[in-house]
């Protein structure tokens, strides 16, 4: 299984990309920029992106899903192209839902 992040270098989504490829997933992400921490440990992990910058030919119909941080933007090529595959899109508290194993009708506030 794959999972692609689009703007993998944010706080949170690097650290989702860390723990998804500790479990064995693959992950392939981009992002206009990166900054420490994010860098080096994306980098450590070997899920670092090779160039920056946003490119539609990262997104195939093997993607299990695509994460899509807060600061893509809606003409993100990459985003267009995942949408004209039809893969499963997901923002970061979407994709964090789906992994708990719980669906939102089943959370109770107490």
């Amino acid at each position: 299984m794959q999972v692609h992040f689009i703007a993998i270098g944010g706080s949170a989504m690097h650290n989702l990309a860390i723990a998804l490829s500790r479990k064995g997933i693959q992950v392939s992400g981009s992002d206009d920029e990166i900054f420490e921490p994010s860098l080096s440990r994306l980098q450590k992990q070997g899920i670092l992106p090779q160039q920056l910058g946003w490119d539609a030919n990262r997104i195939h119909s093997g993607l299990a899903a695509v994460i899509l941080g807060m600061h893509a933007r809606a003409d993100n090529p990459e985003l267009h192209a995942a949408k004209e595959l039809g893969l499963p899109i997901y923002s970061y508290p979407e994709y964090l839902l789906l992994q708990s194993g719980r669906h939102a009708g089943n959370w109770v506030a107490k």
